[in-house]
């Protein structure tokens, strides 16, 4: 048995002060007894405008948000996934939205740039996020002590091709900052989904409330089983969801149903 957590945020446009809660969640997840650590995404700036993001972006290796995570994950004993932060490009005004992986060393380890980028108009309320980031072109998976993890950042969740991609994992991870209107209508769907056809472990870190710049996102972090049962879920505002992979059910299900040896495409 592996025991995991996902932190819940309300990121906010302040990098100290999410490093701060970031700093306690973890520790209350690695004193719980949590094994892996997962981020959200836009865990370290929520800002007032898109382009916040651009000003604080760092420089592959070097920063203080990447200095928070390996600390973090050496300080505690953990494997972090660092939900996203932006890192530089050579576009003006653009940054990549990536995941990092730090071992329990403080080593980083595997690397994710999103390769989906979110649009959404529906009247009220709209976002592109193809205006300040450029878009990942390469799958990420990591092998950890629970097993083969695949990497996928939030709106990824919706193309199921790219976790086939990444091949049979234990476990899938999805640091996402869902819409409160589409996280309603389709996150927890979505996220069983992933899990029942890749007969696997699904981990979900989510950003969960009203942020200081309007924007509202759905939360529901949670940690679901490879039939598709919700095992912890946490609907809104900061916290921790934990849970176990147990892979001897990994194998059970994969041995009852063996979907993924009969498939033909």
């Amino acid at each position: 048995m592996h025991l995991v957590a996902a932190i819940q945020m309300i990121s906010s446009p302040s990098v100290a002060h999410n490093i701060a809660t970031a700093r306690r969640l973890v520790a209350e997840a690695a004193q719980a007894g949590a094994r892996l650590v997962l981020l959200p995404e836009y865990w370290a700036i929520m800002g007032n405008q898109d382009s916040d993001k651009v000003e604080r972006a760092e420089a592959p290796g070097a920063g203080p948000i990447q200095e928070c995570m390996a600390g973090l994950a050496r300080e505690h004993g953990v494997w972090l996934l660092g939900g996203t932060l932006p890192l530089q490009t050579d576009q003006p005004g653009k940054v990549l939205n990536t995941t990092l992986v730090f071992d329990d060393l403080g080593c980083q380890v595997a690397r994710y740039d999103k390769i989906h980028l979110f649009g959404f108009s529906n009247g009220s309320e709209s976002y592109d996020e193809s205006l300040t980031i450029v878009p990942g072109s390469r799958v990420g998976s990591v092998v950890a002590p629970l097993g083969r993890i695949g990497l996928s950042v939030c709106y990824d969740l919706r193309f199921p091709e790219l976790y086939r991609a990444l091949g049979p994992c234990a476990l899938l991870v999805v640091p996402a900052a869902f819409t409160h209107t589409t996280g309603r209508a389709h996150w927890e769907v979505l996220l069983r989904a992933r899990a029942i056809e890749n007969q696997c472990y699904v981990l979900a870190a989510a950003q969960g409330g009203l942020h200081p710049n309007g924007r509202r996102t759905w939360g529901h972090s949670m940690l679901i089983d490879p039939w598709g049962k919700v095992l912890a879920e946490l609907a809104e505002g900061e916290g921790v969801v934990s849970g176990a992979i147990d892979p001897a059910l990994l194998a059970s299900v994969r041995a009852s149903l063996p979907a993924l040896q009969h498939r033909k495409l």
